[in-house]
């Protein structure tokens, strides 16, 4: 293992499950769901949604909702890491650090104001606000201007994959020099097109989601951000910031099997977690947990539940916390890496919640309460449409 760490300095999470990471672990800790029928545009489809009932005024922009939720994760963890006083949205001038920003994201890279389609269709013309805001609406650009960051900026569109690429990518980035600082993650809104997408594909739940369930009957849609300040040891001591917390490997393949199922032996994954095993000199026997993709769609966790026993042993601790937050697509990655992160920072995993009775067809179940844990390296997983794959492996001291 590499002693030249890349430090976690900072977190930031916003979704059903909390405004912040306090309020977040807080519901982990109670079992609590916070699920319903969708409020933010009309639909006569009834799946219960996990939705961000409301997102800080300060935070808010009209039209740009996951910039308002990445903000909120921004600005939360900007603050952990001490590198803002108060508030990120008030000013603050990062241009003296060398700081990147990678985000991934699905929604936002869409057009997806769906009046705007419609009055074109309709009258041949149609109002250009949409257009403005979809092209001034670039997720990691605008959170560099936002604050004046001097590094590189990336936004990642790769399927459900998108928020834990762009925390490989930003851990690239500083271990290369490219930066000293990065802030990496994912975001996306509730959105009417893939949720009727996602709907017409048969892969959504109309009761809670159940990960890794025999009963399991498909996913629920979600929203929310999760942000990590991703920083190398030499500034994080410049700074006098100190951390226990570290993000070691990245792993990512395609298994270019199918372009929404993926690969029945799920080679893509295990090439993926292998890489990350092998990137940061860490044995499968040390890790002490997994943060599964756990959708509770029928393949993703059967194939997923297979490759992490294959490599991990039947006596994995696992699981997902799709069922408290719902699966946000591009912002799945960062949300699971932050609460990873937490979890080994706060030495306990949660109930995988929904999950009742063991699947015979995989070979290990996920924890069903509040587990304790005691050892220094996790993972984080997530599979994507188009056969994308990714894994993350975090650490502690």
């Amino acid at each position: 293992m590499t002693d030249n760490k890349v430090l976690i300095t900072g977190m930031g999470a916003i979704s059903a499950a909390g405004a912040n990471l306090t309020r977040t672990l807080d519901s982990f800790r109670d079992g609590k769901r916070n699920a319903g029928r969708v409020s933010l545009f009309d639909t006569p489809l009834e799946y219960p949604v996990f939705e961000v009932r409301e997102i800080p005024g300060k935070f808010y922009l009209e039209g740009q909702r996951t910039i308002s939720l990445a903000l909120c994760a921004v600005d939360e963890a900007l603050k952990g890491a001490q590198l803002v006083a108060d508030s990120a949205l008030r000013g603050n001038d990062l241009s003296k650090f060398r700081v990147g920003v990678c985000m991934g994201t699905t929604v936002a890279s869409q057009l997806n104001d769906m009046e705007f389609y419609k009055s074109y269709r309709n009258s041949g013309t149609a109002p250009m606000e949409p257009a403005d805001r979809y092209l001034k609406g670039n997720l990691a650009e605008f959170i560099s201007r936002k604050i004046n960051a001097s590094g590189p900026s990336l936004t990642i569109v790769n399927a459900c994959s998108s928020g834990t690429d762009a925390i490989g990518v930003a851990l690239s980035w500083l271990n290369n020099g490219l930066c000293d600082i990065a802030i990496a993650g994912g975001a996306d809104e509730l959105n009417r097109i893939p949720l009727c997408g996602f709907g017409s594909l048969g892969i959504v739940s109309r009761d809670l989601c159940a990960p890794f369930d025999r009963d399991r009957k498909g996913l629920n849609l979600g929203e929310g951000a999760g942000v990590l300040v991703l920083e190398t040891k030499h500034s994080a001591q410049k700074r006098g910031k100190a951390s226990g917390l570290y993000l070691l490997g990245y792993g990512s393949s395609s298994d270019a099997y199918h372009l929404t199922s993926p690969h029945p032996e799920g080679v893509g994954l295990a090439a993926s977690i292998n890489k990350a095993l092998k990137e940061s000199g860490i044995k499968p026997e040390d890790v002490t947990f997994v943060n599964a993709h756990g959708t509770a769609t029928i393949e993703n966790d059967k194939v997923e539940g297979k490759v992490l026993a294959n490599i991990f042993g039947q006596g994995l601790k696992m699981l997902s916390t799709k069922g408290f937050t719902g699966h946000t697509l591009g912002a799945a990655g960062g949300l699971e890496a932050v609460f990873t992160a937490a979890a080994l920072n706060e030495e306990w995993i949660p109930a995988s919640i929904g999950f009742s009775n063991k699947d015979e067809a995989i070979p290990l179940a996920p924890v069903r309460e509040k587990t304790k844990i005691n050892g220094r390296f996790a993972l984080s997983t997530s599979l994507a449409f188009g056969g994308n794959n990714a894994a993350l492996l975090l650490g502690r001291l």
